[in-house]
Order: structure tokens, then sequence, then C-alpha cells
């Protein structure tokens, strides 16, 4: 590739914003200045626009191998470039199910020849595949993930031996989906006795309760503090769990960990009533309440990632009654547009956005030399201006499943360039004819 300059960029990077070139070698950035020439470069002018780093999305649904009729590698890592998305770590919960070394190098696999941003996957721990976790390098893939709470895919791991094994057999970071079964199960019962399978939406997050979150996150937590484990704790849903967190010490020396996603910020159980499935995620979308404190949890630090949870359904799909709508909606395109118009609306400031969506995941899963803005480091990069309105709508969504949640909304932000290890894969709408994305490496 030839060397280009970004002229004039408004840079946010390490809780500071600073006017300055960007010089782009290959695939780093070379050299961060004022008023950088070179006659073998190609010039871009950003005209003052924002540059951020890449997005680094560390919970996605991708839906391949096996569920491609929703959306697969290429489609999805498409839609999260123009959304400013440079790398995403995809779960597990595909058909078949992540579960073996061989099974995650044919993801890789697949990853290598339709990605178009950066990529890694987890691991799924199950009941049974202990043994095999066991063999898995650190560094071969994002970390390891399970399901304490059964979701898309029946992967739970309810079995609390196997579970404290899992625990004390990796230095991998655990991700996990914390919601208690039992408490579920319950409570299911309790709502189709009375509605049998038309079980109004509103009651999603009454079934999916905020006690099911709670005592499945601290019993998360727990374990991993006897065990000594590196925990991250995905999709935080509720006011009560953000009390669980720590923010009396830096994320590098963080054991414990969490994430919040962009619907638990965005949308509230008043928002059922007009959306009805179409925001049917598990953990469920909960009160204004809940919602506040989820906010004050990321400002301050207990909360140190925010995601998406991407997972797209079709809409046949989730125009079924209550208990055969699948959870999960397609959120990657627009994740970012959304946390940037609540910048816009004085809930968050441009440092601490950037500082949970790119800084922190990178550094959280020790990702080599991503998810910032400096000399030597990869050129993700994503160009934004904060004077574009789009709304959204059916014709300019990306996905496959070919809908979004945010559909009627307009917002304040576009992301209008977006590069790939120095590549300009996406620009103004249309998407470069080259992949050049890779496979993660970590510094672990």
């Amino acid at each position: 590739m030839p060397k280009t300059i970004l002229k004039n960029a408004t840079a946010v990077n390490e809780n500071t914003i600073f006017e300055t070139d960007v010089l782009l070698n290959g695939d780093v950035i070379e050299r961060l200045d004022s008023n950088i020439s070179d006659d073998n470069a190609n010039v871009i002018d950003l005209k003052g626009n924002l540059l951020l780093p890449g997005v680094i999305d560390d919970q996605v649904h991708f839906r391949e191998p096996g569920l491609t009729h929703k959306g697969n590698i290429a489609s999805e890592s498409r839609a999260a470039l123009a959304g400013g998305i440079t790398t995403f770590m995809e779960q597990p919960n595909t058909n078949p199910q992540t579960t073996t070394i061989e099974k995650l190098e044919e993801k890789f696999s697949i990853a290598a020849k339709d990605s178009f941003a950066n990529y890694s996957f987890l691991f799924g721990g199950t009941n049974d595949n202990l043994e095999e976790l066991k063999k898995l390098d650190k560094n071969a893939c994002s970390g390891v993930k399970l399901f304490l709470g059964s979701s898309t895919g029946n992967m739970l791991v309810d079995n609390e031996v196997v579970l404290e094994k899992i625990f004390s057999n990796t230095d991998m970071v655990i991700s996990a989906h914390c919601e208690d079964e039992s408490t579920i199960r319950a409570n299911m019962a309790k709502y189709q006795q009375q509605y049998g399978d038309n079980i109004p939406v509103k009651f999603h997050p009454i079934i999916r309760s905020e006690e099911a979150c709670y005592l499945s996150s601290s019993k998360a937590i727990a374990l991993a503090k006897k065990t000594g484990a590196r925990l991250h704790v995905f999709h935080v849903s509720t006011g009560i769990e953000t009390d669980l967190f720590t923010n009396t010490v830096p994320l590098e020396e963080k054991k414990i960990t969490s994430e919040v996603c962009i619907h638990h910020l965005w949308f509230s159980d008043e928002d059922y009533k007009e959306k009805g499935t179409l925001i049917k995620w598990n953990p469920a979308v909960k009160t204004k309440t809940d919602r506040e404190k989820l906010w004050e949890a990321l400002l301050d630090d207990r909360i140190d990632v925010v995601a998406t949870d991407h997972a797209p359904h079709t809409i046949g799909e989730k125009d079924n009654p209550y208990t055969k709508a699948p959870s999960g909606g397609p959120l990657v395109q627009h994740a970012l547009q959304a946390m940037l118009q609540k910048e816009k609306e004085g809930k968050i400031s441009l440092e601490k956005l950037v500082e949970k969506m790119c800084h922190n995941p990178a550094k959280l899963f020790d990702i080599d030399r991503r998810g910032f803005i400096k000399e030597g480091y990869y050129a993700d990069l994503v160009q934004v201006n904060r004077d574009s309105q789009i709304e959204v709508k059916k014709d300019n969504v990306l996905y496959k499943c070919g809908w979004s949640p945010f559909e009627g909304i307009t917002f304040d932000s576009q992301v209008m360039r977006t590069f790939v290890n120095g590549y300009l894969a996406y620009d103004n709408g249309s998407f470069g004819k080259t992949k050049n994305a890779k496979r993660l490496t970590f510094n672990r």
C-alpha cells in the first residue's frame, strides 16, 4: 500500500483531544505531527473531523457456520466497518459450536477469507470439554466463553464441579453470560401457565429478572475470587449488579471486569410497547432506573467496556409469539453513532467513549497494538463527521437480516471513513475491493 497522510484530524486518544496530521505507512501509524508532508503519499483532508481509534467489539454473533440465513462473517463484518468497528470477537454458539480446537480453527479459516474487519473468536466452555479447553494455547484466541444461563445455542454450563475446574484451569479471560437458569425457569412456568406461548413481551425483564442476573453474576464473581480466575462479565443489565464491581484499581490490575451493551444503555422496559420482540435480548432490557445505574457505573469505571452483543435474527423469526421469538438483535452498524448521540446529549465525553469502546477492550484482552492512535500501532482508524445527520431506514441497513432496532431514529453523526490496517476499507458509503483484515495477536 502507498503511504497515506490524513490531514487536519481532530484526534481523540488517551483522554486527550488534539489537532494532528497522521502518516500511515503500510499497516501502521508511522507518525503523528502537524504539517506532515511526503511527496510519495496520498493525502486525505479530514477537514477537522474526528479521528478515533477503530472500535473493538468484544461480543458479536456473526452466525457462521450453520446459521448463515441470519448473517455471516462477511455480511456482518462489512456492516461493522460502516459503523466504525474495525475489530470483533465472535461468540461460540454457532452450529456446530466452537467447543473444540478444530472448530475454532475452522472459524479462523472462514474469517481469513471473508472478514472485512480484524477478528478473533471465543472458545466455548461446556459441561464436557474441559480436557479440550486445557489444550488451548493462551494466545490462540481472545478467550473462553461460558453461558451460565441458557441462551441461543444451548451451551448452558450448569455442572458446578466442572465450572470450578474451568475457572481453575485457564489463564485466559473467561467471559461469562450470567443469568440464573432455575430462577428463569420458575418465572417462565408462572407466566406460561397464565398466557401459554403468548406471554406479553413486557414481562421479559420480569421472567429474566434482576434476581436471575444478580444471583448468577455474584456466584461467578465469588468463584473467580476463590480460584483466582480472570473473569469478564458480559452485558451487565441491572443496577444491583454494578455494585459487584470495583473502580479502586486501574483496569490493568483488575481480575474481575465488566461490560455493558448499547441496547441496555439506550432502551428501557417502556420501549417494549413500541418495539416488541425486536428488543428482546438476553439479558433483558430492564427499567429506566437500571439504565441510569448502568450509565453511572460506566462513567465511574465500575463498568469497563461498551459492546454490542450483535445477534441478528430474521424478521420472520422475531415475528413469533414470545416463547418462540429468539432473543438478540443487530447493532454493529449503529453502535458508535448511538454512543456519539449520547455524547452530544452530554451523557458521556468523547474521551470516555473512546476509552470504553477502543482502549479498554484492547487492554482487557491484551490485544497487540490496537485500540489506540499511536505511532507503531496498527492503523485502525475511524473518521466521524459530528455534524452530518442520517436517519436509520431499511434501505440503508447493511445487515443480512435487513432490519435495525434503531429504525426511525436520526443520528447527528456519521462514520465517513474506516481504515483497517492502513487500508481505506470504507469511504462515504463505498467499500474497498480488498479485504485487509488480520487475525488478532495478543501480548500474554
